[in-house]
């Protein structure tokens, strides 16, 4: 067998967005029936063969990283999931749908995992101190997801794609927003996106 390449993958957002359940559903191809809090850092692999059948076909050993989600502005949280940060291939932004802070924290998950947080402690919102040009140079590519999308009340619905559209044009990254489906409150299951990118 030829050798793996290795792709890491972190797996960001406030706890209880979906995270575990999402990284566990793209890893196991299951639903993931009782998740629990992530302490520090959860790694699960999920081997991948790019381009399949191709001649440019190539396999892949990627790891997904999920962070735990305690967003706290402790300096001493801050350093100790810095350890997580070395050597990262791509960023993968989860928020709660019906949760407005879990999406505005993203901004600061963001800076602290491209190690450009050095002096922000609350939360930066795209109409106040944050420049979107900070991601503009960053060579990690960025992927951002949102969670519940079926949980948000019909009359809601497009002022939050409005928001996430602006967060994903903030971010330079793909948007993707997925739907419980009968997993109350805790499981992403299906996809629900005519924009699905190319991982």
């Amino acid at each position: 067998m030829a050798s793996l390449d290795r792709v890491k993958v972190l797996v960001l957002g406030d706890s209880g967005v979906g995270k575990s359940s999402l990284v566990h559903l793209l890893c196991q191809n299951q639903v993931l029936g009782n998740p629990s809090w992530t302490v520090g850092c959860s790694v699960d692999v999920r081997v991948h063969d790019y381009k399949e059948g191709t001649p440019e076909e190539k396999t892949y050993y990627i790891e997904l990283w999920d962070v735990g989600g305690s967003v706290g502005c402790a300096s001493s949280l801050k350093s100790t999931r810095a350890v997580f940060y070395n050597s990262v291939n791509g960023i993968v932004l989860v928020h709660d749908l019906t949760n407005k802070k879990s999406s505005q924290n993203l901004y600061r998950w963001s800076l602290e995992a491209l190690n450009k947080d050095s002096s922000p402690t609350g939360v930066i919102v795209s109409n106040g101190d944050y420049d979107r040009e900070q991601f503009a140079d960053s060579s990690v590519p960025l992927l951002l997801i949102g969670t519940k999308f079926d949980q948000i009340p019909e009359n809601k619905k497009n002022d939050v794609l409005t928001r996430t559209a602006f967060l994903s044009e903030d971010f330079n990254a793909e948007e993707l927003n997925l739907v419980v489906q009968g997993y109350p409150g805790r499981t992403p299951a299906s996809f629900c996106s005519d924009n699905v990118p190319q991982l």
